[in-house]
């Protein structure tokens, strides 16, 4: 399996941007995705999650309400809409997808270990 994200850039704060994933996979509507991000100096850290179906969503206290998960297991991606966005949000941003079958709970989501596949990052920065 294999994961490009794409989309991060330089955004002034309070401005928006979209970060799309791109699955090469043949099973990609049977696996728990999830979004996680890694500032200078700092440990990765869990951002949002997304079930299967789609139906069900999870997020980081510091994002809920302004960033959205969502995916098209037709298309095979995943995206991450971020609104009003803040210098805290600078980071690298991460999709990574778990094994088919699995199913992560509001817990297991979080954890950088439920995942067995990683995309390569894509960078963003906003600026203050």
């Amino acid at each position: 399996v294999q994961l490009q994200a794409s989309g991060g850039g330089l955004v002034q704060a309070g401005g928006s941007l979209r970060l799309t994933c791109a699955a090469e996979d043949h099973t990609f509507s049977n696996r728990f995705m999830g979004w996680f991000r890694q500032a200078p100096g700092k440990e990765r850290e869990f951002v949002s999650a997304i079930t299967w179906s789609g139906r069900t969503t999870f997020y980081a206290d510091s994002v809920e309400g302004r960033f959205t998960i969502s995916r098209d297991n037709a298309k095979n991606m995943a995206y991450l809409i971020m609104k009003s966005l803040a210098p805290e949000d600078t980071a690298v941003y991460y999709c990574a997808a778990t094994v088919s079958g699995v199913f992560a709970n509001r817990t297991s989501s979080r954890n950088p270990t439920t995942y067995h596949y990683w995309g390569q990052g894509t960078l963003v920065t906003v600026s203050s």
